[in-house]
C-alpha cells in the first residue's frame, strides 16, 4: 500500500491543477445538487421493535386520521396574581386564543381548557392542548410561527403564556465558545508548523471536504429521508477527521524535507507513510459510524452511514489534495524545525541539538514504565468510577434552561397539575379478538388505577369500531424519573395478565414511554456495538501492526479511557459536580443516545492517535532500532502532532459545551473529556508505557498468522525497495 500511496502522492504533486479541479468540481456539483434539489421534512422517527412503535403503529390502522404521532403542544395559562383563569376576562381571552389556534393549517385539533377539565385545583392555571396531523420533525415554520404569536397575544392581554410540547423544538444556542474552540485550532495549527499557510491547508481541506458532504447529504436528503441532524453530526466529525488527516501528512511532509528529499519525492513519502496510516486510521472511524446501523434505529444508521461517507471523503482529499496544494505551495512550506519568516524564521535556536519534548517526555517514560503505567491505569480508573452509577434516559423539557418558554410551561403544569402531568403514558387497548370488548377496556382501567404512583386515569375513549380503545395514566412522578419507568414496566407486566383474561392486548406509548423504549434498546445495543466496532478494528489494527499485543493494548486504553469520560459525565451531568462551571441548570439521567455515542467517535478519534503514533514506531522497529529506542523515536516524529490534533479536537468539541441545549452541552463535555482522556492519558503515558514493558513481545505475531495476513507496508519498508531499484536503474542509465 506504501508503494502506492507514494506514487499517488507524486502524481498529485505533479497534476495540481487536475487534482484540485476535481475536487473544486465535486464541491460545485454538491452544491449545485443541494441548492436546486426539493426542499426535505426532517427525517421521520421511528423504533422498529419497541412496543411504543408498535402501538403508534396500531393507531394509524384502527384511529384513522389521529395522527397519533402528530406533534402536540400545550399552551400554559397563568391568571395574573389575585385573580384566576375562570374570571369573565380571562376566560375570553383563552377562547379567543385557542380559537385563534385552530386557524392553523396543519393543526388536527384544539382542546379548550374549559370544556376539557384543563383548570387547576386553584384556578389560577389552564392548558389548551393542540394536536397537530404532522410531526414535531415535520411541523411548517408557519404553523411555529402562528402557535408563537397566539400566545404573544395572550401575553399582551395580560396573562402569563409559555408553551410546552415537542411542537415547538428550542433551538440550541452555542453562543461565543463554539468559534473561540475554532480559532484555538488555527492557533495551535499555526503554532505547531511555524507557518500561516502550512496551518491553513487542513483547514481549507477540511473545510473543503465537509462542504462536499454535507451538500451531498443536502441533495439526497429529500430522496433518502435525511434530517438536519444528519448533516450536523457529519460536519462535526467530518471536520474533526479532515482537519487531523491533513495535519497528519503535511507534518510528515515537513520531516522528509527536514531529511533533505526533494518536495516530490518528500510529498510522496509523506503520502505513503502518514497517508497509510490515514487510510487505517479512516477506516476505523467509517467502521464505527456503520456500526451504528446495529441499534437498528433507522435515524442512528443514516446518520452513520452518512457521517461515514463524509469521512471517506476525508482520507480521499488528505492523500490527494494535500500533496497538490504542497505544490502549489513549493518553498513556502519549511522542513521540520524551520518557521516562516512571518513567525520568526531564520533566528538561531538558543539551544541547539536539544531533544524536543516527545523525545524527553518517551524517554523519561521508558526509564519508569512501571510508575507511569500505574499512574495513568488508577487515574483513568478512578475517574470511570461514578459510570458505575450510570442512569439512562433522554432529555425532555424539564431539562431545558429556564429561560426558554419550554422550561417554563414545564414548570408551570407542574406547579398547577403535578410533576407527572407533563408525561401522561397512553395506553392502547386492542380488544379486537375479545368477546366483550367494553368489558376490557373497564378491566385495563381498573388494574391501572390500583397501581402505585399513578395518579390520574381516564375513561376509555374507543374507535368507531369499539375494537380499539386508548387511556390515558398520569403518573405522580416527572417523566424523566425512574419512578416512572418502574410505573411503565408495571403497567406492561399488569397488561400480560389482563390480555390472558379478557383476550386482549395492552400496549403502553406516548412521548414518556418511547423515551423509555428508545433508552432500553440503545442500552442493550451498547454491547453488540461494542464488540462488533473493536472486534473488526482490532483485526484491521493486526494487520497494521503485525502484532496481537499492540492492537489488544489499544482496545483496552480505548475501554478505559471511554469508561473514564462515562464517569465525568454522571459526576457532572447526573450527580452535579462542577454544575456551576459547566452552567448545567437540572441534572437528570444521562441521555440514552451518550454511551453509544461516545464510542463510535471516540474510538475513531483515539485509533486515528494510535495509528499515527504506534506506526512510527512500528517504521522505526522495522528500519532496525531497538524496541525502546523505537518508541523515543516514534515519540521524536509524532508526538507534537497528536498533540495539536487532540488539542484542536478537544476546542473544538468544547465549544459545544456552552450550547443552551443540555443534550449537545453533554456531546461536547463527553466528547472533549474523552479525547483528553485518551490522547493524554493512554496514548502519550500507558501506551509507551507498556511498549516499554513489552519489548520485542510487543510486536510479536505467531508466524503462520504472518503468512495468513496481507501485507499493507504500513511503515513503508516497500518504500525502501522501490528507492533502490530507481537508483539501481539510474545507475545502469
Amino acid at each position: 500500500m506504501a508503494t502506492f500511496l507514494y506514487k499517488l502522492g507524486r502524481l498529485a504533486f505533479r497534476r495540481r491543477h487536475f487534482v484540485a479541479l476535481i475536487w473544486v468540481a465535486l464541491l460545485t456539483l454538491a452544491g449545485v445538487g443541494a441548492a436546486s434539489a426539493p426542499a426535505a421534512g426532517n427525517t421521520s422517527f421511528s423504533i422498529p421493535g419497541t412496543e411504543a412503535q408498535k402501538a403508534f403503529d396500531l393507531l394509524e390502522q384502527r384511529f384513522p386520521g389521529m395522527s397519533a404521532d402528530g406533534a402536540t403542544a400545550r399552551v400554559v395559562f397563568k391568571a395574573p396574581k389575585g385573580e384566576k383563569m375562570t374570571d369573565a376576562v380571562n376566560k375570553a381571552t383563552v377562547e379567543k386564543t385557542v380559537t385563534q389556534l385552530r386557524s392553523g393549517s396543519e393543526v388536527a385539533s384544539v382542546a379548550d381548557p374549559y370544556t376539557g377539565h384543563a383548570v387547576s385545583k386553584n384556578g389560577t392555571i389552564a392548558y389548551a392542548s393542540v394536536k397537530y396531523e404532522v410531526s414535531g420533525m415535520e411541523l411548517a415554520d408557519s404553523s411555529k410561527d402562528a402557535l408563537t404569536d397566539a400566545a404573544q397575544d395572550a401575553r399582551d392581554a395580560g396573562l402569563t403564556v409559555e408553551i410546552g410540547g415537542d411542537a415547538l423544538s428550542a433551538t440550541p444556542e452555542t453562543g461565543s465558545s463554539e468559534i473561540i474552540g475554532i480559532a484555538v485550532a488555527a492557533v495551535v495549527l499555526v503554532i505547531t508548523f511555524g507557518s500561516l499557510l502550512a496551518a491553513g491547508f487542513p483547514l481549507l481541506t477540511a473545510i473543503i471536504g465537509v462542504g462536499i458532504g454535507v451538500s451531498a447529504i443536502t441533495a439526497l436528503a429529500s430522496a433518502l429521508d435525511l434530517g438536519t441532524t444528519t448533516s450536523t453530526l457529519a460536519s462535526m466529525i467530518g471536520l474533526a477527521v479532515g482537519i487531523d488527516y491533513a495535519l497528519f501528512i503535511v507534518s510528515r511532509y515537513r520531516a522528509e524535507l527536514a531529511e533533505g528529499r526533494e518536495r516530490e519525492d518528500a510529498a510522496g513519502r509523506a503520502v505513503g507513510t502518514a497517508g497509510s496510516a490515514v487510510v487505517f486510521a479512516g477506516l476505523t472511524v467509517v467502521i464505527a459510524l456503520v456500526g451504528l446501523s446495529v441499534v437498528n434505529i433507522p435515524m442512528l444508521t443514516k446518520m452513520g452511514i452518512a457521517a461515514a461517507g463524509t469521512v471517506a471523503i476525508a482520507v480521499l482529499i488528505a492523500l490527494t489534495m494535500i500533496p497538490a496544494l504542497l505544490g502549489y505551495a513549493g518553498r513556502r512550506i519549511k522542513p521540520a524545525g524551520q518557521k516562516s519568516r512571518l513567525l520568526g524564521g531564520g533566528r538561531t535556536p538558543k539551544k541547539p541539538g536539544r531533544p524536543n519534548m516527545g523525545t524527553r517526555w518517551a524517554s523519561f517514560v521508558v526509564r519508569r514504565p512501571v510508575a507511569v503505567l500505574l499512574l495513568g491505569v488508577l487515574g483513568l480508573g478512578a475517574a470511570a468510577v461514578p459510570a458505575a452509577s450510570l442512569e439512562l434516559g433522554l432529555p425532555d423539557d424539564g431539562s431545558q434552561p429556564t429561560s426558554t418558554t419550554q422550561r417554563r410551561a414545564y414548570d408551570l403544569l407542574s406547579e398547577g397539575f403535578g410533576p407527572g402531568f407533563n408525561g401522561p403514558l397512553m395506553i392502547v387497548v386492542d380488544a379486537k379478538d375479545s368477546a366483550d370488548p367494553k368489558a376490557a377496556f373497564a378491566e385495563v382501567g381498573d388494574e391501572i388505577k390500583g397501581l402505585k404512583d399513578v395518579v390520574t386515569v381516564t375513561p376509555a375513549t374507543p374507535n368507531k369500531a369499539g375494537d380499539t380503545a386508548t387511556i390515558t395514566v398520569v403518573p405522580d412522578s416527572k417523566p424523566s424519573s425512574t419512578t416512572t419507568e418502574d410505573l411503565v414496566h408495571a403497567i406492561r407486566d399488569k397488561g400480560a395478565d389482563i390480555a390472558r383474561k379478557t383476550d386482549s392486548q395492552v400496549l403502553v406509548t406516548g412521548s414518556t414511554a418511547m423515551n423509555i423504549d428508545v433508552s432500553q434498546k440503545l442500552n442493550d445495543a451498547l454491547l453488540p456495538y461494542l464488540a462488533l466496532v473493536v472486534g473488526l478494528a482490532f483485526l484491521l489494527l493486526i494487520v497494521v501492526f503485525r502484532s496481537i499485543l499492540v492492537p489488544l493494548k489499544a482496545a483496552l486504553g480505548f475501554l478505559l479511557s471511554v469508561m473514564a469520560a462515562l464517569g465525568a459525565v454522571v459526576a457532572v451531568f447526573q450527580w452535579g459536580w462542577l454544575s456551576g462551571l459547566m452552567n448545567v441548570e437540572e441534572t437528570g439521567p444521562v441521555m440514552s443516545m451518550m454511551p453509544i455515542f461516545m464510542v463510535g467517535v471516540v474510538f475513531g478519534l483515539a485509533m486515528d492517535y494510535e495509528v499515527f503514533l504506534v506506526t512510527r514506531m512500528r517504521e522505526a522497529y522495522v528500519h532496525g532500532e531497538k524496541p525502546s529506542q523505537a518508541v523515543v523515536t516514534g515519540f521524536k516524529h509524532g508526538a507534537r502532532v497528536v498533540t495539536a490534533a487532540a488539542v484542536i479536537m478537544i476546542a473544538v468539541f468544547s465549544g459545544f459545551i456552552g450550547s443552551s441545549e443540555s443534550m449537545v452541552k453533554m456531546i461536547g463535555f463527553g466528547l472533549a473529556i474523552a479525547v483528553f482522556f485518551d490522547a493524554f492519558l493512554v496514548r502519550m503515558a500507558i501506551v509507551p508505557a507498556v511498549l516499554a514493558l513489552l519489548g520485542k513481545r510487543a510486536w510479536w505475531l505467531p508466524k503462520w498468522l504472518d503468512r495468513a495476513l496481507p501485507n499493507v507496508d504500513v511503515e513503508g519498508e516497500g518504500l525502501r525497495a522501490h528507492a533502490a531499484e530507481e537508483e539501481k536503474e539510474l545507475v545502469r542509465a
